[in-house]
C-alpha cells in the first residue's frame, strides 16, 4: 500500500509539473489525420466532395496541419484512390498545411503535379509489418523512402517521417525502443525534419510509452518528435500525456476517432481530435481551434460513414454547446 500511495502521489506531481509547464507553451501543435489515416480503413468510399469538405471544416475550425491525401497504389488502398483530385479542388486556407503520404517515387511523380508543400514517409518499426505493408523489409523500405526524401528536399518540400508499430507490431511482438530510435536517427539524417511515432495497434501504455521515448531521446531532440496514438485499449491520453512530460509539443490525432489500417490486425481508431483538444484546454493550453466547430466536422463525416463517433467529447457535448468559450470553461472548470 506505501508503495501504491508513493507512485499516486508521483503521477499526481508529475501531471502538477506538466500542467504548469505546458501552460506556459505558446502552442501544442495538433497534425489531423483524419482525410488520411482516418479514412483509409473506411469500406464505405468516401467521395471526393465529401473529404474535401471535411478537410475545409477542418481548416474552419482551426486546423492548421491537415494530411490531407495519400498516394499509395489504389490497387491495395482503393479509399485514396483519388488523391489527385483531392488536392487539386480543396480550397486552399491561408496558414494552413496540406500534407500528403508517399509511398515511392511514382507516388511522388504523381503528387507533385498537385501543388504540395509537405510529404510523408512511413517506414515500418518491425520487420512482420513492414513486409506486409510495404512489402519489403525495414532497411529496404527506408532505401526506398531515401530516394523520395532527396528528391521532395531538392523540389524544396518538406519531410515528415512516420514510423508505425514504435510499441507492438500484430505479427512481431513487442518492439524493441533501440530498433525505433534508429530508425528514427536515420530519418533525420535523411531530412526528416520531424519524426511522428506511432502506435499503430494501441498496445502502449505510459509505461512502454516512456521507455520507448528515453531511448529515441538519445538520437533526437523533442521538436523533432510528434507523438501518433491509436486508442485501441484507451490507452491514448495517458500514453500522451506520458509523452509531453518529455517536451514533445506535436500529437496527431483524427477527427471523430476515425482510423485503422489494413495490414494491421486488431488496430482501431485514433486519438480523437475533439478529445485531445478538450484534454488540452483542461491544462490551459490555447490551441487555438474552436471546438463546437470541430465537432461539427467530427458529425459531418460520422453522420456520412453512418457510424457513431468515436471521440467521447463528440458525444458529451451533444448540442448543449453552441459557444467555443463556453466549452472551454467546462474543460478548465472555470466558473466565471
Amino acid at each position: 500500500m506505501c508503495l501504491l500511495r508513493r507512485i499516486v502521489k508521483l503521477k499526481v506531481q508529475n501531471v502538477y509539473n506538466l500542467t504548469r509547464t505546458l501552460s506556459t507553451l505558446p502552442e501544442i501543435r495538433i497534425y489531423e489525420v483524419g482525410p488520411r489515416d482516418g479514412l483509409q480503413n473506411e469500406s464505405k468510399f468516401v467521395p471526393t466532395d465529401i473529404k474535401i469538405e471535411l478537410i475545409h471544416k477542418l481548416a474552419a475550425a482551426g486546423i492548421r496541419n491537415i494530411e490531407s491525401a495519400s498516394f499509395v497504389s489504389p490497387k491495395w488502398v482503393k479509399q485514396m484512390s483519388d488523391g489527385m483530385e483531392v488536392m487539386k479542388n480543396i480550397i486552399r486556407t491561408p496558414g494552413v498545411n496540406y500534407p500528403v503520404l508517399i509511398p515511392n517515387l511514382k507516388g511522388y511523380e504523381t503528387a507533385i503535379k498537385c501543388n504540395i508543400e509537405e510529404i510523408a514517409i512511413f517506414p515500418s518499426g518491425s520487420e512482420g509489418f513492414s513486409q506486409k505493408n510495404l512489402n519489403c523489409s525495414v532497411e529496404e523500405g527506408l532505401k526506398r523512402f531515401k530516394e523520395v526524401a532527396v528528391q521532395a528536399l531538392k523540389d524544396g518540400l518538406r519531410v515528415r517521417g512516420y514510423v508505425s508499430c514504435v510499441v507492438g507490431c500484430p505479427y512481431d511482438g513487442p518492439v524493441n525502443p533501440k530498433s525505433i530510435a534508429k530508425i528514427t536517427e536515420e530519418l533525420l539524417d535523411i531530412g526528416c525534419y520531424e519524426v511522428s511515432l506511432g502506435d499503430t495497434i494501441g498496445v502502449g501504455t505510459a509505461g512502454s510509452v516512456q521507455r520507448l521515448l528515453r531511448e529515441v531521446l538519445t538520437v533526437a531532440k523533442p521538436e523533432n518528435l510528434a507523438l501518433h496514438f491509436h486508442d485501441t485499449y484507451g490507452q491514448g491520453l495517458s500514453n500522451l500525456l506520458a509523452g509531453l512530460e518529455f517536451g514533445i509539443k506535436t500529437v496527431d490525432s483524427s477527427i471523430s476517432g476515425l482510423g485503422g489500417c489494413p495490414y494491421a490486425r486488431g488496430a482501431t481508431g485514433n486519438l480523437a481530435t475533439e478529445d485531445l483538444v478538450y484534454f488540452l484546454y483542461g491544462l490551459g493550453v490555447n490551441t487555438n481551434i474552436d471546438l463546437v466547430k470541430l465537432v461539427e466536422a467530427g458529425r459531418f463525416i460520422s453522420n456520412f460513414l453512418g457510424k457513431t463517433t468515436e471521440s467521447r467529447v463528440n458525444r458529451a457535448i451533444s448540442d448543449r454547446f453552441k459557444n467555443h468559450s463556453d466549452i472551454v470553461k467546462i474543460a478548465a472548470c472555470i466558473s466565471q
